[in-house]
């Protein structure tokens, strides 16, 4: 049945309407347009019809209710605006143009539509004063009466891409071709065509210069452009925003850019990593952040918690104290938090602190240990919030010089401290899920021969991209004295940073017979087939049902255990031969003793004491026995053991690692010689203490072990030294005033002594101490810990020192030894890991090794090699103060805005008919090269300035012809990065296999008739905060929950103490809906002819 009316199924759409009219009645000569919305980016669809029509007038309504409002708001009576009305119609085709897709064919309608107004082909109009609904569509020839055919459409279609049918947007229309209909329609839109304002060809041609179609814009101010968005408000330098400092301190430019890039991380992340290098004042910096923050959450409303390691109490106290924050705040070693969960010590319950501040935050990256999850509980509880920044999460600044220990995990953990590790603020959909891969790939590394570094470096550049740039403050001693607003306030306190030289190799050379056995002491330590270590596996020895009923994870258990005594002998051979054979007599005593008590069948197993330590100190085995018994009520893992409860093969083990062990302390025993303290005497004075480089004859000497210390302490004197200060745990704080009057070099000249001229000192001085007296630095073993190796230089290269230069020796491991227990490799990829990651200005520990200075500083200051991400923002910065009203214009220029360039005239052949583009979503930034041999390719924000940068008097050139098509591969590539990324992370696999089976048994537990209706919603609370990732650790308790097989009522009163543990009840978590993916939009493009 034949109809008048038509919807856009198929292909009986508006535009095609248009084609059969215009195709079948060649003679029309008007096309008149009443439209509610027009969009220039349609244009394109109709224009092809529109080229032999003489006459064409398209009359458009605007936002009359917006109008009326602007009127009653400024207290005035509405009147016809016809200015107000040509501004309106204006703003909207500027608004077209922007959200308008980015491809030829749409510009070019675009384009042609601007230039037919111009030329008078077609005219607009804009009726100022109704609000024009109807949507109708005349044509009709030059001569229109009742006798000629003329056609009119109305209905719900706009001259717009939708409302043509481009898009698949469901229509209703009607065409009517009777000659009372047209005529009605043409009489109404004369009427109204009189009442309305023209759009004149002066009107419409700001248009273009407004809009990204500018021809006019440079590469200069493109340049300008990119970097003005990518930096964002840091481009403002604001020494007020902290209010006022202490009287005996300086307000330096690079604090207070900081400062305020670190208050805004508080606020967009709820934290951030203050990863500055050593000496260069995260103290006062972290007290700088506290004190804005009080400023703006209310002065009676803030509660600070600071944590911290004992050693460096004092400078925390005093600074707060000075910074008028301690009535504020409340202070607590790192070993002590369990205080303020239980309540204990006048602490304030864990709710009520706003601002939690996280010193050597390293220490809290194992988040098995009760440490990290007292601190996650305490970070992470929700806030009572009675204070003007919005928000139950409390605000965490992790304070570090070396933030990465050892390898991706720690930085996943330690940043869980804040981030929701399934509902991240930063620009990944699943910390999880994008750490995975990471995480295994890094260990598959650490077992490569060779190690391949440059797969570490690839590892952290993600890393480094998406987690520590958004939320990390670091800077070197390179950068202060790169950048001249920086540079300036160094100087005018008189601060010079010294050089410190690449480490310089100590090597040491064995006899025959000590290399043998050296040799042999490696493969019987190392070997699968010599030690088993058994003693240290006991209860992996203990039958199946005896394991299962008081230990879990035997395996896993004595596994580590047993590593960690393996570790613990190559760690001791390589300090010292002295260390070495007290570690092996004390493990070949510790193993006759687990022999004999199997003999007298009474084998003690006590994870709660030392049972060695116990007979050392002379207790009776019934004593022994008593104490375990006592400890066996409080856990049942204390207990004694019969044989029978072990495997037959136990015993055979223990004696087989017996045999071994006293093979090796026989050898050990007719060792009298030690090359390498030899080696060390010898240098002392030929190198180590020689004026030439050692400028106040001051000397630092590390060693993990104390034994090695002690030794090297009795060697010193018997070589006749009396300056030799030696510090351990035991002594350190006793010995703090000695310490500091002999080698810290803040101390006034009165105060200094130089009693003591060398500090032989384990770990312990390793933080919060200065040492910068002295210039030397000797590790007399190799730190097994990176950290550790960055922070011993760190007390000597520290501000103040009067040397130009720190002189910095490593005694390396024997070859032997670099080729059995890999050392050397481990210790390597510590260190290559933290440089990837997060830069260091000095080489530290291999001669060999590439040092790749990678700086983070998003926004005011991300650094890639040579300070170029500083030396861009000082650019920025100083082109604004100078160009204040130009760099404002630069700033309005619209997204979308690009420009061509001579690849020649700019002397970089290479970039012919190449394409560079920045995207943006509100959560990530890309920047991307395309060309037309290769798929689009990412770049860094580096390689993108340098693609932009420009000189002011460079001249813009033609697009080249694939421009819009390079544009568009980036923006599709872009996209459907982030379509995988999301179906990748968002899935059930994200969450990982703990958390799947948590969620399913919590989802069991609520069928059970026995669970209330309080219990139920709690329950959905914790299935809540697992799948958003809150707690790092719930997931797992709950696993061991459903392990433990418990009767119902059993497990409800479990569930209900870890609700109450967790704050589940008080809890507002909420998941996240899984929104569309955000399209990405283009901020700017460039394309090289």
């Amino acid at each position: 049945m034949s109809t008048k009316f038509f919807t856009n199924n198929e292909e009986n759409t508006l535009i095609n309407k248009f084609e059969g009219v215009f195709t079948y009645n060649p003679n029309i000569h008007c096309f008149d347009a009443l439209v509610g919305y027009f969009r220039a980016s349609g244009y394109f669809s109709i224009r092809p019809f529109l080229g032999k029509v003489p006459k064409i007038r398209i009359l458009v309504g605007i936002n009359i209710d917006k109008m009326l409002a602007e009127s009653q708001q400024a207290g005035l009576e509405f009147f016809k605006n016809h200015e107000k009305t040509k501004e309106d119609f204006i703003k909207g085709v500027k608004e077209d143009i922007e959200k308008a897709s980015y491809d030829n064919d749409t510009e070019a309608g675009i384009i042609q539509f601007i230039n037919d107004l111009i030329e008078k082909k077609i005219e607009v109009k804009a009726h100022p004063e109704k609000k024009i609904h109807a949507k109708v569509y005349i044509l009709r020839p030059e001569n229109f009466n009742e006798h000629t055919p003329a056609t009119v459409i109305t209905g719900s279609s706009n001259l717009t891409a939708n409302g043509l049918g481009v898009n698949n947007q469901y229509e209703f229309n009607v065409q009517l071709s009777e000659y009372s209909d047209v005529k009605f329609a043409t009489e109404e839109f004369d009427k109204l065509w009189v009442e309305s304002v023209d759009v004149l060809p002066v009107d419409i041609l700001n248009v273009k210069k407004e809009t990204y179609l500018n021809e006019e814009i440079t590469p200069f101010e493109l340049y300008i452009k990119l970097l003005s968005e990518y930096f964002g408000n840091n481009i403002d330098y604001d020494p007020n925003s902290m209010g006022d400092l202490p009287q005996n301190f300086k307000k330096l430019s690079y604090q207070v850019d900081a400062v305020n890039q670190g208050f805004n991380m508080l606020l967009q992340h709820n934290g951030f990593m203050l990863a500055d290098v050593v000496g260069l004042g995260k103290t006062v910096i972290a007290a700088m952040v506290a004190k804005k923050f009080v400023m703006k959450n209310g002065d009676n409303n803030t509660k600070i918690l600071v944590v911290y390691p004992p050693a460096v109490e004092k400078n925390w106290k005093n600074t707060f104290k000075d910074f008028k924050l301690d009535k504020h705040t409340k202070f607590i070693t790192n070993g002590s938090l369990e205080k303020i969960l239980n309540g204990h010590d006048d602490y304030w319950n864990k709710e009520e602190y706003d601002l939690i501040i996280v010193d050597e935050a390293h220490k809290f990256r194992n988040h098995k240990t009760s440490a990290f999850q007292n601190l996650q509980l305490i970070c992470k509880s929700p806030r009572a919030n009675k204070g003007l920044i919005d928000g139950l999460q409390k605000k965490i600044i992790l304070v570090s010089a070396t933030p990465l220990n050892n390898k991706p995990d720690d930085i996943y953990y330690q940043i869980q401290l804040f981030q929701d590790a399934g509902q991240p603020t930063l620009p990944v959909e699943s910390l999880t899920s994008f750490f995975n891969p990471l995480m295994e790939k890094y260990k598959m590394l650490k077992t490569k021969e060779p190690l391949d570094v440059n797969e570490i470096r690839r590892i952290y550049a993600d890393i480094r991209k998406f987690i520590i740039e958004p939320i990390t403050i670091r800077r070197t001693r390179t950068d202060l004295e790169n950048i001249p607003e920086y540079k300036i306030d160094l100087n005018e306190q008189g601060i010079k940073f010294p050089k410190v030289e690449p480490p310089k190799k100590v090597g040491y050379i064995m006899d025959e017979t000590l290399n043998e056995l050296f040799h042999k002491t490696v493969f019987y330590l190392t070997d699968e087939d010599k030690l088993k270590y058994s003693r240290y596996q006991a209860i992996a020895a203990l039958k199946k049902e005896i394991q299962d009923k008081y230990y879990e994870n035997a395996e896993t258990v004595s596994k580590s255990l047993a590593s960690i005594m393996k570790t613990q002998l190559i760690k001791r051979l390589e300090s010292s031969f002295y260390a070495f054979k007290k570690s092996l007599t004390n493990f070949d005593v510790a193993n006759d003793r687990m022999i004999k008590m199997y003999e007298n069948d009474k084998v003690f197993i006590a994870p709660d004491t030392n049972i060695n330590k116990l007979f050392s100190d002379g207790w009776s085995e019934e004593a022994i026995e008593a104490k375990i018994e006592e400890l066996s009520e409080e856990n049942p893992k204390n207990r004694i053991f019969n044989k029978a409860d072990f495997k037959e093969e136990f015993i055979e083990s223990l004696k087989k690692d017996s045999k071994l062990i006293k093979e090796l302390v026989i050898g050990w025993n007719k060792v009298t010689t030690d090359p390498k303290l030899n080696e060390f005497i010898k240098q002392l004075n030929n190198q180590f203490l020689n004026s030439d480089i050692n400028l106040e004859g001051k000397l630092v000497i590390f060693s993990e072990a104390k034994d090695t210390v002690d030794y090297l302490a009795k060697a010193l004197a018997n070589e006749g030294r009396t300056d030799v200060l030696v510090i351990s745990s035991e002594n350190r704080k006793q010995m703090y005033d000695t310490i500091v009057t002999n080698f810290d070099a803040n101390w006034t000249a009165d105060k200094q002594v130089s009693k003591y001229n060398i500090i032989l000192t384990t770990e312990v001085l390793a933080e919060g101490v200065n040492l910068h007296r002295s210039n030397v630095i000797v590790h007399y073993d190799t730190p097994w810990n990176s950290t550790k190796l960055m922070q011993r230089i760190g007390r000597v290269n520290r501000i103040g020192t009067k040397a130009s230069t720190i002189y910095n020796y490593v005694f390396y491991p024997s070859a032997q030894g670099d080729m059995q227990i890999k050392l050397n490799k481990i210790a390597f990829i510590k260190i290559q890991a933290f440089h990837s990651a997060f830069g260091e200005d000095n080489q530290v520990y291999s001669e060999s090794e590439v040092l790749d200075e990678v700086k983070l500083f998003s926004d005011v200051s991300i650094k890639e090699q040579e300070d170029e991400r500083l030396k861009f923002l000082y650019f920025l910065r100083h082109f604004k103060n100078e160009n204040k009203a130009w760099f404002n214009t630069i700033s309005n220029t619209p997204l979308k805005s690009r420009a061509g360039r001579s690849s020649n005239e700019i002397e970089k052949p290479e970039l012919k008919n190449g394409t560079v583009a920045f995207l943006k979503t509100n959560k990530k930034f890309e920047f991307y090269w395309v060309d037309n041999t290769n798929e689009p390719s990412e770049i860094t924000p580096i390689e993108a300035f340098k693609l932009f940068e420009a000189h002011k008097n460079e001249k813009s050139v033609a697009l080249i012809e694939n421009h819009h098509q390079h544009v568009s591969k980036a923006l599709l590539h872009f996209e459907t990065l982030e379509h995988k990324i999301a179906q990748t992370q968002t899935s059930p696999e994200a969450l990982g296999g703990v958390a799947q089976r948590a969620k399913k048994f919590l989802s069991d537990l609520v069928k059970y008739p026995q669970v209330n209706e309080k219990q139920k919603q709690n329950i959905a609370k914790i299935i809540t905060l697992i799948d958003i990732g809150k707690y790092a650790n719930l997931a797992t308790q709950i696993d061991k929950l459903q392990k433990k097989k418990l009767n119902i009522i059993v497990l409800l009163v479990e569930i209900d103490k870890i609700t109450q543990h967790f704050n589940v009840d008080l809890t507002d978590a909420q998941k996240n809906k899984k929104n569309k993916v955000e399209k990405p939009v283009l901020i700017i493009s460039e394309s090289f002819q």
